[in-house]
């Protein structure tokens, strides 16, 4: 009943243009951050990962379950127990990284996050994806990145909310990053406004 109550729908779902439109969640709604190195927050210290500020932004319950190294083939495969363990009424999808850096084909990439985008809506939580830039060490050399082409791909196929650009303005940014993969605090902080503020645009978040 919990899902039946606080998961909203795309409103007037066959007129819909662009992202998915949702009512706003209330404070304490639990929320998992499903991801990798930067979901669990590795280039900062403990509690400055995005799951925590993006907690403190929201009043929403943000469980971490980011796993450095994790990639989206793996992820797959563990999405079912995370769902069935924390319950969450939203699950943002941040993957595909590890992928991109061990060159895989992003068609497989895209075809694992769809998995994982399709576990949570059977479980009955809304998905939200995170872009990833793709791999690029020229792009990470000199500040123009981009985000890899699947995720606005799988976001329009699937109609799912995308959350853009966030990733790669804040890898782009020398003054926000670690090292080339991961965020600092600040980038951290900055990502996690970019999340709240991408929730906002799509209704979910009161701001």
């Amino acid at each position: 009943m919990r899902f039946l109550t606080v998961v909203a729908t795309c409103v007037a779902l066959a007129g819909c243009s662009d992202a998915p439109q949702y009512e706003p969640l209330p404070a304490g709604t639990v929320v998992l951050a499903f991801g990798d190195s930067v979901t669990h927050g590795t280039g900062a210290r403990d509690g400055e990962d995005y799951p925590t500020h993006l907690a403190q932004l929201t009043g929403w319950e943000v469980i971490n379950a980011g796993i450095p190294g994790d990639t989206a083939k793996r992820a797959a495969n563990r999405i079912h127990d995370e769902l069935a363990r924390i319950r969450p009424v939203v699950a943002i999808i941040e993957l595909g990284g590890n992928d991109f850096l061990r060159r895989r084909p992003q068609s497989l990439v895209k075809e694992d996050l769809r998995t994982i985008i399709n576990a949570t809506r059977a479980a009955g939580a809304i998905p939200v994806l995170v872009a990833v830039p793709g791999a690029s060490l020229f792009g990470a050399a000199t500040g123009s990145l981009s985000d890899a082409p699947i995720y606005a791909e799988l976001a329009d196929e699937e109609r799912v909310l995308l959350i853009d650009d966030v990733f790669v303005d804040v890898l782009s940014d020398d003054a926000l990053r670690a090292d080339r993969i991961h965020p600092n605090a600040a980038g951290y902080r900055v990502f996690a406004t970019g999340v709240a503020d991408a929730l906002a645009r799509a209704g979910l978040v009161t701001r």
